[in-house]
Order: C-alpha cells, then structure tokens, then sequence
C-alpha cells in the first residue's frame, strides 16, 4: 500500500513539473508574440512618422522654392519681402528636421540636410544677387586703427587686412553677411554690435585667434589651420569646411563639418552634429564663457539645457552598432579651460 503510494506521489510530482514546463512555455510564446507585435507597432508608428515628415516636409520645401522663384522681375520692396520671409520659413524647416532626427534613418536624413542646404544656398545666391550690399576693399590699416579689434600676435610688422562687414539694407531686417579673410598670425576680436543676427563667414585664417562676442544668425568656417576659434551663440547652424589642426568652440542648434582634420570642438548643440569626409576630429562640451554670454544664450534662442555634444553622426560610417573612428570625445582630463589665460 505505501509503495502504492509512493508511486502515485511520484507520478504527481513528475505530471506537475510537466504542467509546469507547458505553463512556462505557453507564457513565453506569449511573451514573444507580445515582442513581435509591440516590435511591428514601433516600426509602423516610425514609418507612419516618416512619411508625414516627407510629405511636410517635402510640401514646405515646394511651397520655399515658388516663393523664390516669385522674386524674379519683382520691385524691391516685393523681393525683399519675399526673401525674408523665405528665411524665416527655411529656420522654421530646419527645426522641423532637427526635431524629426530620432525617427529618421540615416540616409533620409542625409537626403532631407542636402535638399534644406540645396535651399539655403539658393536664398544666399538670391539675396546676394538681387539684394547687393555696398562693395567693401581690403587695405592696409593702421596700428592705431587696428588695436580696438585685430591685434598683432608673433608678427607685429606684418600688414593686416581689414575685416569686411555689412550694413543694412533699405528696410531689409533678414541676416547679412559679415566676416573677414586672408589673415594669419593676428587676434581678432569682434563684439556683439559687430554680429548680432548676422551670417558670420571666416575664411582662410591661420595660425589666428579669433573671439565672437556676439549671437550670430549662422557661422562658416572655410580653410582654417591651426587657429582658435571661439563664439558665442548660433542660433542656427555653424557650417565647417576644409579645416584642420585646430580648436573651436560655440553653441548652435546644428553643426555640419566637412574635409576636417585634427580638430577639436567644445561643443553645445541642441540637435545632432553631424561630419563628413573627416577624421582625428574631437569632441567636448562648451566651456567658453564671456561676460554676456547669458544675455546672448537669449537673444539666440537655444536650450541651454538641451546638449547633445557626443551625440555625432558620420555619414561616412553607417555600420550600426560599431562607433566610427573619425572623431572620439576628448578625455575631462585633457579638455581645455582657460581659454583666455593661456598663451
């Protein structure tokens, strides 16, 4: 009778274990269905994303390019209307894309910043051609002249040529362009009143210091070696191109940066930045202060609390999973902070 019973015990506990195992494979077939199904959900709500980013998106970019078109034969006034509205609605498209970056691939991305810079480039054609600005010549200043703004560095005698600069337009309130070239061993320094809302282009420089107090609309850097670049905020884009062996430093709601070498950038971005064709270029937050800086960070308009200085997309690695090896971030105990003390 026992071994009756001990038989039926064992008989119970082995048909136990066995419902129990059922149990724990139903559960986790329920469970992968669950994935699969929360997985299909994701990827349909991406998708449907997606494609209302490109419907919007390419709808506003048509709508940019008739309005453009429209100047042609237009007076003055009508084309200056035009072209600033036209600014005005190209800001507003750049942070339709900048808040679409999470759900967007990388090739559409790429797609999407190629056909915005296709159009910021067309409004600069245009307004530099239908809205021309008075003709400023490079000439050789004077020490005296020179010492409120552009300070000689290792070659005081060398001759420096004069920063080339804007004024408005007749009732036009869109950005101008400012800026200066052709430099080398100089300290230039430029104030707020200099650059406020204004596009801010820096060419061929080196072995230069220069210092943007200011809030500028959007900053290009084109063949710059071995400088020190800082600014203050961009409340658009900085736009870098054939720069290499040196260090830069501003805030921006976006950064593309093309042909760049052994660079390092002190980084405050609200959106992603992005490089291109470039290598042994790195990467820390801003740490460059001034004594308006707070009062600029307004006037631009940027999150200080939103940087994604070490949020950086390659474009030419798009393994996913595997970081890139053309930039990397610079270590804490190597990052620069004594901007201005240092030789």
């Amino acid at each position: 009778m026992d071994e009756a019973l001990e038989v039926g015990d064992k008989l119970d506990t082995g048909a136990d274990k066995v419902q129990e195992r059922l149990q724990k494979r139903h559960q986790a077939r329920i469970e992968d269905v669950e994935r699969r199904k929360e997985a299909k959900e994701s990827q349909s709500v991406a998708e449907e994303k997606g494609e209302y980013f490109y419907s919007a998106f390419n709808k506003e970019r048509a709508a940019v390019e008739e309005l453009l078109s429209g100047c042609s034969g237009a007076d003055r006034a009508t084309m200056t209307h035009r072209l600033e509205e036209a600014t005005d609605r190209i800001g507003q498209l750049q942070k339709f894309l900048n808040d679409s970056v999470l759900f967007l691939t990388q090739y559409d991305l790429r797609q999407a910043q190629a056909a915005l810079q296709k159009l910021q480039s067309t409004l600069a054609e245009m307004r530099e051609d239908a809205l021309p600005k008075k003709k400023f010549a490079f000439k050789v200043r004077t020490k005296a002249a020179d010492k409120a703004s552009v300070t000689p560095a290792p070659n005081p005698d060398a001759d420096t040529p004069a920063a080339a600069g804007g004024t408005k337009r007749d009732g036009a309130t869109a950005s101008e362009q400012y800026g200066f070239s052709n430099m080398s061993d100089v300290l230039v320094t430029r104030t707020a009143e200099e650059i406020q809302k204004q596009d801010v282009l820096l060419t061929h420089l080196t072995n230069c210091k220069v210092r943007l107090l200011g809030s500028p609309s959007t900053l290009h850097l084109k063949h710059i070696d071995s400088c020190e670049i800082l600014c203050g905020p961009v409340s658009s884009s900085v736009f870098i191109d054939h720069c290499r062996n040196s260090t830069l430093a501003f805030p921006c709601q976006q950064l593309r940066t093309h042909h760049t070498t052994d660079t390092q950038v002190y980084l405050h971005v609200t959106s992603r930045a992005i490089i291109e064709d470039c290598r042994g270029v790195s990467f820390a937050p801003f740490s460059w202060s001034y004594p308006s800086l707070e009062e600029d960070f307004s006037v631009s308009g940027l999150d200080k609390n939103r940087n994604n200085w070490n949020q950086v997309d390659d474009f030419n690695w798009l393994a996913a999973g595997t970081p890139s090896p053309n930039w990397m971030v610079i270590p804490e105990a190597d990052r620069k902070t004594n901007w201005d003390t240092e030789n």
